[in-house]
Order: C-alpha cells, then structure tokens, then sequence
C-alpha cells in the first residue's frame, strides 16, 4: 500500500490559533517532514472558504501551495484532493500544473473533480450550476488537460468550454502527462469519466462502500474497453492513533476543545462524530488500524491518503503512523 499525508492549510479549522505570519513554517515544516520521511505524496484540499461553516479562519489557496512545496522539497509527490474544474479555466490550469511539474522536477499529481460547496461556488461569483452540468464540465475539462499535456496545445469546441490551439509550454516533465485523479463516486457519471481518464481513482473508504464503487468501476471499464487494473484506486481516512483506546480518547477530546470556539458546541460535537463513531477506520491503536486498513487492501485499495487533524499543532500521531502502520502494510 502507498500512502498519502495532507497538509493542513486551515479548510478543516486546523490551524486555528496559529498566527497567519507563522502558518507558513507549519505547513512548510511539515511538507519537510513528509520529504524526508516514507510518504510517497503530500496532499491539500482545493477550497476557499473553512468547512463545516465559512469562517474569517485561514484558508490557504491549493494551487499557490502546490508551487510553494514544489520549490521547497525534492522527493514527495504533490497533489490536490481535489481540484474543482470549474474555478479555474481548464486550458489554464493545465498550463499552471505544468509549470508547477517543471518548478517541481516533475512530481505533481492532478487530483480533479466536478465541487460541492456551494457557499463558496456563489460567494466567488461561480453560481452553482446542477450536478450533470458541474460533471460535463469536468469531463470537457479532462480532456482539454489531457490533449495539452501530451499533445502542447489543445482544442476543443465544447458546450462549456471552448479552447482552439492553447498552447502548453514546455510540457510537463512527466512522460505521458501529469497523472489525473478522478475523485468523487458518482456511480453513473463520475466513475464513467474515471474509467475513461484516470490513472487514480479517490472514492468512499468505508469496506461495503470502496467494494460497491470498485465493481461499478470495473463493469464501467468493462463497456468501454478500458484496463480496470491499470487504475490505482485511493480514498482519504480521518486518522487519528495512539498507543492506547484511552490515549486515542484524549487526542479526540483536544481536537474537539480545539474547534469548539469556532464552531460552538453543538457544531464541534457533530464535526467530530466521524472521529468517534465505529466507521472511522484511520481512528484508533496501531494495531486497530493495521487491521482495518489490510482490511482494504484485500479489497483493492491501493492507496491512501490520511488526514491528521492534529498535524499542525502535534506531530506525535503521524510519526507513531510512520513507525507502526506504513512498515506493517508495505
């Protein structure tokens, strides 16, 4: 299994309490840490506003990141989970991910996906268009980047987009073009665009969940006549360990402390019941953990990313992660 490491730039209230002239070093310090370590990629959400409820609480931008860690490390991989097509023109973003692949040595990854939040859709001037239009532009999308990164130019006479002769120079350094991440398990649509584009998949991460997506995928390859074993299948897990149930209760009770003055105690109580219920699969012991996710890669999991809520502020957990769990699943 390959794993994974977000970074937390403020989306998930993860740098609160950390002054905005000292976010950087916390985020770059922890890029370091991944660089230097066993983590195969290092990952950050693509938003703008703090979740579960807007806030004036940092939010720091993906694509600025990504050309941040690609000048200041030289190993880990860099990707988005994930970008939204539809805030950024696709000819352009593919010429941005292209200079971020060169900047980087040719380490960066395409997390992409059709977005969901819809405060932030309205609030940045982007409305929020129904579901089967946000997917068609993130099909047109990946086929205008993917005919840019092998090709130099692109051209396409869409029905929401339209390109003709974009050019993009120099290519990236990765042969082939920077690999694409279809994320989102939209079983009609999404997966469709998956089976057809992705070298990655990131869908749900619970067992019954991962299984039913996987075999849509496979019959959605099957009809198109696409390989389904070329494609690594990902998903992201909540992760928080320690040695004892009793000392994973404690972390869960600071985290919780942590956000209750930004989100009030109602609204941390429900952000934390992922943490606390028995579907947290990254939540636990070494041990706990180990087994669930041999669980999942049984099922075919391939890859995962994890998210550590305390990373900015204790890296205790992810170097207890980095000792027991990775070594057991490799």
């Amino acid at each position: 299994m390959r794993f994974g490491l977000f970074v937390p730039q403020g989306w998930r209230h993860d740098l609160v309490g950390i002054d905005p002239a000292e976010q950087w070093a916390t985020m770059s310090g922890l890029a370091a840490h991944a660089d230097a370590g066993d983590w195969e990629s290092i990952w950050v959400y693509d938003h703008f506003h703090t979740v579960p409820v807007p806030s004036a609480e940092a939010t720091h931008e993906a694509w600025t990141l990504m050309s941040a860690f690609a000048a200041t490390t030289k190993r880990v991989r860099l990707g988005q989970m994930c970008t939204c097509m539809s805030y950024r023109n696709p000819a352009y973003l593919a010429k941005v991910a292209a200079t971020v692949d060169i900047i980087s040595g040719g380490r960066v990854e395409m997390g992409i996906g059709a977005g969901w939040y819809e405060h932030e859709w309205r609030a940045y001037g982007y409305g929020f268009p129904r579901a089967g239009e946000r997917l068609a532009r993130l099909e047109e999308g990946v086929e205008i980047m993917k005919q840019a990164w092998t090709t130099g130019t692109a051209t396409l006479d869409g029905t929401h987009y339209q390109v003709d002769g974009a050019i993009v120079r120099p290519l990236p350094l990765q042969e082939g073009g920077i690999p694409i991440w279809i994320a989102g398990g939209g079983e009609k649509v999404t997966l469709r665009i998956a089976a057809q584009y992705a070298n990655y998949t990131n869908f749900d991460g619970s067992p019954e969940g991962f299984s039913h997506k996987s075999a849509l995928l496979e019959e959605h390859c099957r009809v198109l006549g696409t390989d389904f074993g070329a494609i690594t299948r990902s998903a992201n897990y909540n992760t928080v360990i320690a040695a004892t149930e009793a000392e994973v209760a404690d972390r869960l009770d600071v985290i919780e402390a942590r956000v209750t003055p930004h989100l009030g105690a109602t609204g941390a109580a429900d952000f934390m019941a992922e943490y606390r219920t028995g579907q947290a699969q990254g939540v636990g012991t070494p041990e706990q953990v180990v087994e669930r996710l041999n669980g999942m890669k049984e099922r075919g999991l391939g890859y995962a990313i994890h998210y550590f809520p305390e990373a900015a502020y204790d890296r205790s957990g992810i170097e207890l992660f980095e000792r027991e769990v990775m070594p057991a699943l490799r």
